[in-house]
């Protein structure tokens, strides 16, 4: 079958347009080869290493040839296959990019950010090479014409980003690294939310005296904050702040969520929410995005039923709780009694397990509460319970969250003032007092004016707020149970097959386009659990990684199976209440039964014992 390509010719002697004809790898017809070396070129065979360049017509592609005359009617040169025709996004972003890159303020604003970064453009779809940085505004323009559409830059501040590789062990990265900024990734597919957790997080970071500060649109539906490296202390607590990246950065990031949850929660309750819309986007119900809080700890309740039996023969009373109503009749708990017990009413049953509070709330306030979103009052309970008030309101947090993915080694985020492939906005910087009134209009590329996005903060400026950060880190992390079981955590998996696995796990096996390290981090820490032999992880790890599209740089993989391998201490996988993971990466379709992919297994593993 002949495939009629449309590609430009480029070499020392000039460049060149022209069609040619390719059937079974050979070029079949070449006019321009004539022009270029005084043959027609019939025969010449398709060689060459794969280069990802740029779509342009409907159609036909532009390919970069780099022809080298090898012997007669022989030529080297690369071909990728691409889509025939442009999607609607591709062509509404490639028909602004050069002009928009020609504009010396932006091509300034992105040479001035890059320094000490890593840079990595992107085309359209694929990223660029890694290590690269800019050097000259001279860069981003060539790399513009080669078809790049945005430009990505690392939290991170190296001595030289051009001597970073993938295969560095963490001491070597640490020695590599000069600095970190603190970048904060709101993520929601709503943006209202997102302008909601932007202000109060900003507000937080002012409570702190911290002014240094810089916001910018993501070019999507968030928002990124950034607080430079310069405003944390090079030294806490004798340890040099440049090698605890990520932990640091998490902390903070997870201490600042969790610091503005309350009046988040209660300013998305009042906004209101379409449960339709968010089940759409995100995979999560109405029960999934309301919380209860207990009165007393304020912390969530864990929320279950309770029931009310009576015996059909000698009218016992019986309650019971966290029980599945079925067909299935119980007998009576009276010994002397034969009589079976009936229903006779299910009530919504809360616990508090951190102080241990017990209440039950009648169906009727519970209903009523769901109209309206905001609190319910408890009955009387039969157990002697004092009447309290339960706060119901959204779990805002799981709607616009902040992105801990983007708080890792040698990630990435797009550049101030870049494109956004999907919308074909510009990511441009903003001032505190117009986060709320933004709509993404005032992001066209057309019509942008240019800000200062980086500021040099105080190396005492964020003192403060690390401080805070690593004690509550410390604390929570000191209460949380899945870090005593991750320690002591000792079970016997002999036996189990992969038919055994979860389904959550054989989708994840099939291969991912999306958050593929967090499925990495899933897969490893379940296999290693398992106490599979090392041999056989790499392998399996190996045998996934050619299943995702695209798959993961090898380098890393080697690197995160070293890590894992060398840990003594068990480190279990996420559980299935952790939003950022199997949900997220649309690996459950509905609420599992167990709280974690390894109690599936053993529940399994008991049934075939």
């Amino acid at each position: 079958m002949e495939n009629e390509l449309f590609f430009v010719l480029c070499n020392a002697a000039g460049t060149y347009q022209s069609k040619a004809k390719i059937q079974e790898g050979k070029i079949i017809s070449h006019p321009a080869l004539e022009k270029l070396a005084g043959h027609s070129g019939v025969g010449a065979p398709l060689q060459g290493r794969i280069n990802s360049l740029e779509n342009y017509e409907e159609g036909y592609m532009i390919i970069e040839l780099d022809m080298n005359l090898i012997e007669d009617s022989m030529f080297t040169f690369s071909i990728k296959k691409m889509s025939p025709k442009l999607s609607h996004k591709e062509k509404r972003i490639r028909a602004i990019t050069k002009l928009y890159y020609s504009n010396p303020k932006v091509q300034e604003v992105l040479l001035s950010f890059s320094e000490n970064r890593e840079v990595v453009p992107r085309y359209f779809e694929s990223f660029g090479k890694r290590p690269d940085t800019l050097q000259y505004t001279s860069d981003i323009m060539g790399l513009v014409n080669k078809g790049a559409t945005s430009f990505h830059a690392s939290e991170e501040i190296w001595h030289n980003p051009l001597e970073i590789n993938s295969d560095m062990t963490s001491k070597e990265l640490e020695k590599a690294r000069k600095s970190w900024d603190l970048l904060i990734d709101i993520d929601s597919p709503f943006l209202d939310y997102s302008k909601v957790a932007a202000v109060l997080l900003l507000d937080e970071l002012e409570k702190y005296k911290i002014s240094n500060y810089s916001i910018k649109f993501s070019g999507s539906k968030g928002f990124h904050i950034i607080v430079p490296g310069s405003a944390f202390p090079e030294m806490f607590n004798g340890v040099k702040t440049k090698t605890m990246f990520p932990e640091w950065p998490r902390s903070i990031v997870q201490y600042l969520m969790v610091k503005i949850k309350p009046e988040y929660n209660k300013r998305i309750t009042q906004m209101g929410i379409n449960f339709q819309a968010v089940k759409e986007r995100m995979n999560l119900s109405e029960s999934d995005l309301v919380s209860i809080q207990c009165p007393n700890c304020n912390k969530p309740v864990n929320k279950t039923n309770f029931v009310y039996f009576i015996c059909e023969k000698c009218d016992t009373p019986y309650q019971r709780p966290n029980y599945k109503v079925t067909k299935k009749k119980i007998r009576c708990t009276e010994e002397s009694c034969s009589g079976f017990m009936n229903v006779i009413k299910e009530e919504d049953y809360f616990f508090c397990n951190n102080c241990k509070t017990k209440l039950q709330l009648g169906k009727d306030s519970q209903s009523v509460s769901r109209q309206h979103h905001t609190t319910i009052e408890s009955r009387e309970s039969k157990r002697d319970v004092t009447v309290q008030e339960f706060n119901k309101e959204l779990a805002g947090e799981k709607i616009a969250s902040l992105d801990l993915i983007l708080v890792s080694s040698r990630h990435l985020f797009r550049m101030p003032y870049s494109l956004h492939e999907k919308t074909a906005l510009a990511s441009i910087v903003l001032d505190k007092s117009e986060i709320s009134s933004f709509t993404p209009k005032d992001a066209n590329p057309m019509k942008v004016s240019i800000k200062p996005f980086y500021k040099i903060g105080d190396n005492q400026e964020a003192y403060y707020l690390l401080k805070d950060s690593i004690d509550w880190k410390n604390q929570s992390s000191s209460e949380e149970p899945i870090r005593r079981i991750s320690e002591e955590f000792v079970a016997d998996f002999t036996g189990v097959t992969e038919e055994m696995f979860p389904d959550s796990i054989k989708k994840l096996l099939k291969g991912l386009q999306e958050g593929r390290k967090r499925g990495l981090f899933i897969l490893l820490t379940f296999l290693k659990s398992l106490n599979y032999p090392h041999d056989y992880i790499s392998q399996k790890v190996k045998d996934w990684n050619k299943k995702n599209d695209p798959p993961l740089k090898d380098g890393y993989v080697k690197s995160q199976l070293d890590w894992h391998f060398k840990q003594k201490k068990k480190i279990l996988p996420p559980n299935y209440s952790n939003e950022g993971f199997y949900n997220d990466l649309k690996l459950i379709d509905k609420k599992p039964l167990e709280k974690n992919p390894l109690v599936e297994v053993m529940r399994k593993l008991r049934k075939k014992i």
